[in-house]
């Protein structure tokens, strides 16, 4: 890495402008290896993670959501804000990138001191003496949260996905090593604390090695004022993303016991698998190439509904197929005591496309260097899920997952509201990009319907294969029949040299 020089802008305007071939290729290289490797990480993760599920207690997976409460809260604050103002920014020099070290350190070592006080007055809030324990070891997160944030900044200014996918990839491996060891060794609910320690610390030591360098930090702050806005922006955003995400298990932590807790919090992970693990890194990617491009608003736009286009065509067909085949798909996957959260599946299954949807917006606002945008559109949703969730958990985990369809069909309205004028996106063209994948996948849930109906008697694992069998075959047919362009497009983005959906 080479940091020094400044870069100015109008020259790095028009270089940009005479390479965009070049950058579109290696968008294109960045989104395959980051979602390629996290498709390989994920299948190996599932696999340790449904088989943990079948050895722990819905119990379990209450307590770990409770200590998450306090997780996210104080993650609020562990400074990766300021690490993506490295990738936003024009230009970067060593100094700036010294200083935003020492803030991640910093920060993460006065968050890891907090947590380990705070741990007994939240085991106090929801009467799980335990808690204190589990919170005071997940302390050790922090300390490796400097060297995962700084060299991934770095590494995704430059476009560069294919180390850190690489290093994603072996420390997801031996994070589901040990969950898995750990469940077979009895130690329940601290299988699940261990696991997320063992991923951190070795993607900080990995990434750190990728990066190939890394500067002394610096506690001086002076002319960092630019990093302070970003990534106070970027602070309140997550701060109100803590509060819409987190304020489900806050609400109920108190009035469900740990037993129904855990069946709402497992059924969420399943159906939020696709928004919480896939979409997430290709929005980095796709922040770093928007960033890029940020001065033409026209670009953006058609990159925006591009981007939304594609990944809408992969995610509804998962949503609603977990809608249409939820019951044999829990009873294969998780097991008879998990047969409660069989109601609730399809409820959660399509509120996730709104989810997805929405949280596609943040990273094309953020690179035109409005965080505003995302900052209202947070504060938005930090009341919305928040009362729809007071209202939900009257009538249980039920209720809870009604909420979620309610409220994410408001929220999804009011982001599209709040970006237009930034993006010149309107629900118009939204509905025009997400309406191939919609309308076939909507078809495809009701001819699955139809066949589980006419199905024999049999057992869950032959009725899920053959119903996901028909469902690829229905969906794949329907867009071959009356949306060739696009599936062609999506292939050509994986085979060819064309542009990819974020560069286009």
């Amino acid at each position: 890495m080479n940091f020094d020089g400044q870069v100015p802008v109008a020259a790095r305007a028009k270089s940009q402008e005479d390479q965009s071939p070049g950058l579109a290729e290696r968008v294109r290289g960045a989104v395959l290896w980051r979602s390629g490797s996290q498709i390989v990480a994920q299948l190996i993760t599932w696999a340790a993670t449904f088989l943990v599920i079948r050895l722990l207690d819905p119990s379990d997976y209450g307590l770990f959501a409770m200590t998450g409460v306090v997780l996210v809260f104080l993650n609020l604050m562990n400074g990766y804000g300021f690490a993506s103002a490295l990738v936003q920014s024009e230009s970067i020099d060593r100094q700036r990138v010294a200083q935003v070290f020492g803030m991640l350190i910093l920060l993460n070592g006065a968050l890891a001191a907090a947590q380990v006080l705070i741990a007994p007055a939240a085991a106090a809030y929801f009467r799980q003496p335990m808690l204190a324990d589990m919170l005071r070891a997940q302390a050790l997160l922090y300390a490796a949260t400097p060297f995962i944030a700084l060299p991934g900044a770095l590494l995704s200014r430059e476009i560069e996905f294919k180390r850190q996918a690489q290093v994603n990839l072996l420390s997801a491996i031996l994070s589901a090593a040990t969950a898995l060891g750990c469940a077979l060794a009895g130690f329940g609910v601290w299988s699940l604390v261990a696991a997320p320690i063992v991923l951190f610390w070795t993607r900080g030591i990995g990434l750190t090695l990728a990066t190939g360098w890394l500067v002394p930090p610096s506690f001086r702050f002076v002319g960092a004022g630019a990093i302070f806005s970003y990534g106070g922006a970027m602070v309140i955003v997550q701060f109100f993303w803590f509060i819409q995400s987190q304020s489900d298990v806050f609400i109920a932590g108190r009035q469900l016991g740990a037993h129904d807790l855990g069946l709402y919090t497992t059924t969420l992970f399943l159906t939020q698998i696709l928004a919480a693990k896939f979409v997430p890194p290709l929005n980095e990617v796709a922040f770093a190439a928007y960033s890029r491009i940020q001065a033409d608003r026209d670009r953006m736009s058609g990159a925006f509904l591009k981007a939304t286009r594609l990944v809408m065509l992969a995610a509804l067909p998962f949503y609603f197929g977990l809608a249409a085949t939820a019951e044999p798909l829990i009873l294969t996957f998780l097991g008879p005591k998990w047969a409660e959260t069989i109601a609730i599946v399809p409820i959660l299954a399509l509120a996730m496309p709104f989810l997805t949807l929405q949280i596609l917006f943040a990273p094309a606002t953020n690179a035109t260097g409005k965080p505003g945008i995302a900052v209202r559109t947070g504060a938005a949703g930090a009341v919305i899920l928040p009362v729809a969730f007071l209202i939900g958990i009257r009538f249980g985990i039920e209720g809870l997952a009604y909420a979620w369809l309610g409220g994410m069909i408001l929220l999804t309205a009011v982001t599209v509201v709040f970006s237009k004028s930034s993006l010149a996106v309107d629900l118009v063209r939204l509905a025009r990009a997400v309406r191939p994948g919609l309308l076939a996948s909507a078809a495809m849930a009701a001819l699955v319907l139809a066949i589980d109906s006419a199905l024999p008697p049999m057992p869950p694992q032959p009725r899920l294969a053959i119903l996901i069998a028909a469902g690829m075959a229905i969906y794949g047919g329907l867009l071959f029949a009356f949306a060739r362009s696009l599936m062609m497009e999506l292939v050509g983005m994986i085979r060819s040299r064309s542009p990819a959906p974020v560069a286009a």
